[in-house]
């Protein structure tokens, strides 16, 4: 019996059996972590978590894998108690039997309750000492050296661990420091090809150019750095295909091609958001008529038009508008801001002298003693950070539009005056 047809993804991770187009890139991951810890990069809501958790779920024979998000932790002790807490959801009995064995911090805990509901784990083991944040170290080095000394290989999985080091560094920046040196040594002691533990993690916003402007990327380098592929124009038009024909809608040849040619570089949650309202349109259509017309270029273009303005989409949209200001410092920020308002107003690419001098208008105050050449370094790190974090592409030399053409249209409808 075929396997059910997916449903469309618009704003959960995608289901194991529903993930396409990544078997090859899985590959290679696993590959990479058979001897190296991994660094999986990625801008949001491209499929980065989905792979993630993919990879976690089907680890391989003899292997436990724990996923856990950090994206909103501010403290060592926070992420060591999380890891915690998921290891022993998914593994009570390995928690229990042999990871505690000798252990009393997390001996006590389980001594006192037998069966934990949700969260109640992670609550216990937080008052099993009162001083968590003080020995956070402590605490972290004995959880490796428990997993060291058993017969297990361990995947730990860390989703968007750039929030979780800028929110640690907005409270005590050397605490950010002292976290990644300690963490670092961990990783390379004994070597990771030695070792029973492997670290995949992942992170939407730019890691390495984040730790890089606080001085910190060095304590990351041992990180084998992977990014996800791009979808190509073929994986986008076989994935409208086969979304629409598969659910009988009966649409023209040239859709599949124009909804790639309207997304641009293509953003997986706006191709699935884009399908899915095609799909819905030919239901609309069908109810009304008895004859209908097929799903055209037409219709296309206005479910483009529609999702720009459609405030059930708004909040997808406004992400890509908000990380800026979260994660961007001055004066990049108010730069990048301006930039992509500038790209979004033109039909084609900005060129990069254009793109320069509005960035020295916009900064001028903000930088009015810096030197040229500091200027251009500022503007150069801030065209790659917003390549990075899949904003704009360079089209050919020295041009620049969105990365997305329907993220183009939404910035220009709401943001360019």
């Amino acid at each position: 019996m075929d396997r059910p047809l997916p449903e469309f993804y618009t704003g959960s991770p995608v289901e194991d059996a529903d993930l396409r187009f990544r078997e090859a890139f899985i590959e290679e991951v696993r590959e990479s972590l058979l001897s190296r810890h991994v660094l999986l990069t990625a801008p949001r809501r491209t499929g980065k978590t989905s792979v993630m958790n993919y990879i976690c779920s089907n680890p391989g024979s003899g292997t436990l894998a724990i996923a856990v998000n950090v994206q909103d932790l501010e403290h060592p002790a926070d992420f060591f108690q999380s890891l915690f807490d998921a290891l022993h959801d998914a593994y009570p009995d390995f928690v229990r039997d042999t990871l505690a064995k000798g252990w009393d911090l997390l001996k006590k805990p389980l001594a006192h309750v037998k069966d934990f509901g949700i969260g109640e784990f992670k609550l216990s083991l937080r008052d099993s000492d009162p001083n968590w944040e003080k020995n956070w170290r402590q605490h972290g080095s004995r959880f490796l050296q428990q997993v060291r000394e058993v017969d297990v290989s361990i995947l730990l999985v860390i989703d968007e661990l750039p929030d979780m080091c800028i929110n640690i560094q907005r409270k005590d920046e050397e605490l950010l420091r002292t976290f990644l040196a300690w963490w670092r040594s961990q990783r390379q002691s004994p070597t990771p090809s030695k070792d029973n533990i492997r670290w995949l993690v992942g992170g939407s916003v730019n890691l390495k150019g984040t730790l890089d402007r606080m001085g910190f990327v060095d304590l990351i380098n041992d990180f084998e750095d992977m990014t996800l592929p791009i979808l190509t124009r073929d994986e986008v038009m076989q994935f409208v295909h086969d979304m629409l024909a598969g659910r009988e809608v009966v649409f023209e040849a040239e859709v599949p091609a124009r909804l790639a040619e309207q997304l641009g570089r293509p953003i997986p949650l706006f191709m699935q958001m884009a399908t899915q309202s095609l799909y819905r349109r030919w239901k609309r259509r069908i109810a009304q008529k008895t004859e209908v017309d097929p799903l055209g270029t037409d219709d296309v273009d206005e479910v483009i038009h529609e999702l720009v303005r459609e405030s059930g989409a708004r909040d997808k949209f406004q992400h890509f508008y908000t990380r800026i200001r979260n994660y961007y410092p001055e004066p990049q920020r108010s730069a990048a801001y301006a930039l992509l308002s500038m790209i979004s107003r033109r039909s084609g690419p900005a060129g990069r002298a254009a793109l320069y001098s509005e960035f020295v208008r916009v900064t001028e105050q903000q930088q009015s003693n810096e030197k040229e050449y500091e200027l251009k370094r500022v503007f150069n790190e801030l065209l790659l950070h917003l390549e990075n974090d899949f904003y704009v592409v360079e089209i050919d030399e020295g041009g620049y539009d969105f990365s997305s053409g329907i993220l183009k249209a939404w910035w220009a409808k709401f943001y360019a005056n």
